[in-house]
């Protein structure tokens, strides 16, 4: 009896060796398998957790946890057939401003200029305003208003800057033909508080369209996307010696054999490495991700990662504890709806919550400001809306592992 007790236990102790080593090698492939900046750039994991599906466009993305919040519009162009989208704000001299493009008919035709609206709640918001000038030549009297022809211009609305306690609003104009009209440039429209007016400041850069305005880099030099009329992606480095002086670097171009990049995104991970995500036109349904360790000089062969993606715009950023959120359209059938993701790292999400739907929405924007989060966005490319969160509030994702 002793013998067979000692051989029992002898086969259990075995058992705990094998199975811990099966553990330590499940762990160690993990670790691999994990997107690095440095050392594996090419992981296509951006979104994992026991909720998630092998195949992430199976997610049930309506019947994902609701985050509570409140709900505003700012500004309706359906009364008139016009065109609202392109959202931006910002919190600064004790109110939140908003931009937008707004113009007529469908999105950027002959004569879209840009709004703005200020609000002290967020939720509460000022009679809109333009903020440019019409187009040269494209005013409603012109034969080529609200029309698609190289023969008139459109304003779209890029972001606000705020550049040493300065206000700036960044907007590109260009030819309305397509996109983007060979005269392209990015132009900066600074507040001025005593004549509460938008003064014109000039050209930033010539033949580029930014996707968000520039954010600080850790060597102290302001970084943002840009876009040729061709639509290659590069991203400006510079902005301290004044709001023309940069460095355009190459990231990728239109034509690449696997993706078609669109409306590129970009954050600071918490080793001062960036991260880099892209739209991708060309269908595939996902986003794809590359990395710069060299503050954004030179960027990796883009990888297709298995985060969802409708083909839509999307927005996010590091919140005051640490942790990211991203706002996007992750259902790939549709706009619809807006989710709200969470990542500890940045790089790897496993939280994403049903922010707002029931019809098309796009074109987030969102800050985080005294406990809240703030989600601009456009409702049917016709409304600006907001939507006003408590950060407590997203506790209602803890239950995802």
């Amino acid at each position: 009896m002793l013998k067979n007790q000692l051989w029992g236990e002898r086969v259990f102790q075995c058992v705990l060796v094998v199975g811990g080593l099966f553990l330590c090698l499940f762990e160690t492939q993990g670790k691999e398998d994990y997107p690095d900046p440095m050392d594996n750039p090419e992981s296509p994991l951006m979104l994992q957790g026991d909720w998630v599906p092998e195949d992430t466009h199976q997610i049930d993305f309506f019947g994902l946890p609701k985050i509570p919040h409140q709900h505003t519009f700012v500004s309706d162009a359906r009364p008139h057939e016009g065109v609202n989208q392109h959202n931006y704000m910002i919190h600064h001299d004790g109110k939140f401003w908003i931009m937008w493009s707004d113009g007529p008919g469908i999105e950027d035709r002959v004569g879209q200029r840009v709004k703005w609206a200020t609000s002290e709640d967020g939720l509460d918001w000022s009679e809109p305003k333009y903020l440019t000038p019409i187009p040269p030549k494209s005013g409603p009297d012109s034969p080529h208003y609200n029309t698609r022809t190289e023969e008139g211009f459109r304003y779209i609305s890029r972001g606000f800057w705020l550049r040493e306690e300065k206000l700036l609003a960044l907007a590109s104009l260009d030819e309305a033909g397509g996109f983007f009209g060979p005269s392209l440039e990015l132009r900066a429209f600074q507040w001025d508080a005593g004549d509460k007016a938008w003064k014109d400041m000039g050209v930033v850069y010539d033949d580029t369209i930014n996707n968000f305005p520039p954010k600080k880099l850790p060597n102290g030099q302001w970084m943002m996307s840009r876009r040729s009329h061709d639509r290659n992606v590069f991203f400006l480095v510079g902005g301290i010696e004044g709001i023309d002086k940069w460095e355009s670097y190459p990231s990728v171009s239109h034509d690449h054999e696997r993706l078609k990049p669109e409306e590129p995104y970009w954050w600071l991970l918490p080793d001062n490495n960036i991260l880099a995500l892209y739209r991708d036109n060309n269908r595939s349904g996902y986003l794809f991700r590359s990395f710069s360790t060299d503050n954004g000089r030179t960027w990796n062969e883009p990888v297709k990662t298995n985060f969802p993606d409708a083909r839509s715009k999307f927005n996010g950023l590091q919140l005051s504890d640490g942790r990211y959120v991203l706002v996007s359209n992750a259902n790939p059938e549709k706009r619809d709806p807006l989710v709200l993701s969470i990542s500890d790292d940045g790089i790897v999400f496993n939280k994403m919550g049903y922010l707002f739907g029931g019809r098309r929405v796009d074109y987030p924007h969102v800050i985080e400001h005294e406990g809240h989060l703030l989600v601009a966005f456009s409702g049917g490319k016709s409304t600006v809306e907001v939507v006003k969160i408590k950060l407590e509030d997203l506790s209602v994702l803890d239950g995802q592992r």
